[in-house]
């Protein structure tokens, strides 16, 4: 690899990890600021969004009063931004082929969706929200589920295979909430498992990208899949 290529891939690792990183802290600063409990069970993540305190009846009924809206939103462009970097950056991470192309176009597509998710609360403009959802729960974890390919056999065994089964994990949980099926688990519970699956992978993928010598060696490889 190139030192372009390395500190490309190391600025890739980074922007991943602060992008998840933000989004949980302020996650947990907006969620806090509820003056009736907010529920990870009951409510779902863009509940945290939305600009106005009012019930929500669908998918299930529940009232929602998100002071710092706005935090949450930011953090949601911040997060999409973030993670479209990393896939664009991390290139040397990556096999040479459709399958590595496709995925890192997949996973740049959920980094949009957060943008679209952010940019457009559901309770102002739902159709654009719904659009970034799919691209988060539909496309990126299909992304996710193609990583497990599509990575250089350079990155760990552990990392790759990782990617396959949370993907396939993120994706069966997508399909049981958008069925509503949440097996005891509540609307805002099977949503986060078909959501977070995406952002810890990426955030442990980051810390690799980051941290790990083993990047010096990576490079596109014309290895066929």
């Amino acid at each position: 690899m190139t030192a372009g290529g390395e500190v490309k891939v190391r600025i890739a690792g980074a922007a991943w990890i602060a992008g998840v990183a933000q989004f949980f802290v302020l996650h947990a600063m907006v969620q806090s600021a509820w003056e009736r409990p907010y529920s990870w069970a009951r409510n779902n993540i863009s509940d945290l969004g939305n600009a106005r305190c009012a019930l929500q009846p669908d998918p299930t009924p529940r009232y929602v009063c998100s002071p710092e809206h706005g935090l949450m939103n930011g953090s949601f462009v911040v997060l999409g931004a973030l993670l479209v970097v990393g896939a664009v950056l991390a290139g040397a991470l990556w096999r040479r082929g459709t399958t590595a192309r496709v995925a890192r176009v997949l996973l740049a597509g959920a980094g949009v969706g957060f943008v679209l998710a952010g940019l457009a609360p559901a309770d102002t403009n739902e159709n654009q929200h719904v659009l970034g959802a799919l691209l988060i729960m539909g496309t990126g974890n299909i992304g996710l589920l193609a990583a497990g390919a599509g990575l250089s056999p350079e990155v760990p065994a552990l990392l790759r295979r990782a990617a396959g089964l949370l993907g396939v994990v993120a994706l069966g949980a997508f399909g049981l909430f958008v069925s509503g099926h949440y097996l005891g688990l509540g609307m805002g519970g099977m949503e986060r498992v078909a959501a977070f699956p995406l952002l810890v992978w990426a955030s442990v993928a980051g810390a690799y990208a980051l941290v790990s010598p083993a990047v010096t060696r990576c490079g596109p490889l014309s290895v066929p899949r």
